[in-house]
């Protein structure tokens, strides 16, 4: 699978002389666009009661937010070629949240902004790995990491009720795009089912 590699590199000033006939710039492939769902199955009866949890503002890794999808090798970094997500990684993985939680039989609710209704928490999120991982090399098929930081905040005093670290590794079934993008939607599925489990838990207790 071909990857473009991401290098430090100085700007070169080239002056080209050009007839009005010639094109400047050379025909590319263009990218497939792929997207991951993280759908979590709602599980277990629902709840009597409903407790608001705000979303924070939070952050996720700046070279993995956008829509280029980002794969690791050592100590290299680098983008998969001709494949980009159809939005920002970023995007989708908020989207896949609010799906999270409307599926969530618990009692925790996702209070989106200008709701009217009051938030009992607020929750902070920081997605700190979301990548392929080669750690068994370029060509074997690589591990998804998806690392996300979660901090649970009671509204009435601020103070914290809970603070974990969600890890999840998923290994694709080949080193393929399709089989990437498919080990990225089974770990953010994994990673957000344990995290609104936390939340209800975290909530329901404070």
């Amino acid at each position: 699978m071909n990857r473009t590699w991401i290098r430090a590199a100085g700007l070169v000033a080239v002056a080209l002389s050009l007839s009005a006939c010639v094109t400047v710039f050379p025909k590319t492939k263009p990218a497939t666009l792929y997207r991951f769902q993280g759908d979590v199955a709602a599980v277990g009866p629902a709840a009597t009661t409903r407790i608001g949890v705000a979303r924070a503002n939070g952050s996720f890794n700046g070279a993995a937010s956008g829509d280029r999808i980002l794969t690791v090798t050592g100590a290299e970094v680098a983008y998969v070629a001709e494949a980009r997500w159809a939005e920002p990684a970023a995007v989708q993985f908020d989207e896949a949240l609010g799906r999270a939680f409307n599926a969530n039989t618990g009692a925790a609710r996702l209070v989106t902004r200008g709701e009217p209704s009051r938030a009992d928490y607020s929750l902070r999120l920081d997605v700190q790995r979301f990548e392929a991982d080669y750690d068994h090399g370029g060509n074997a098929a690589p591990r998804i990491a998806i690392d996300v930081h979660a901090v649970l905040v009671r509204a009435s005093d601020r103070a914290v009720v809970g603070d974990q670290l969600f890890s999840v590794a998923v290994r694709a079934r080949e080193n393929r795009v399709g089989a990437i993008v498919s080990a990225f939607d089974a770990g953010v599925s994994q990673l957000l089912g344990k995290l609104v489990s936390w939340t209800n838990t975290g909530a329901s207790a404070g």
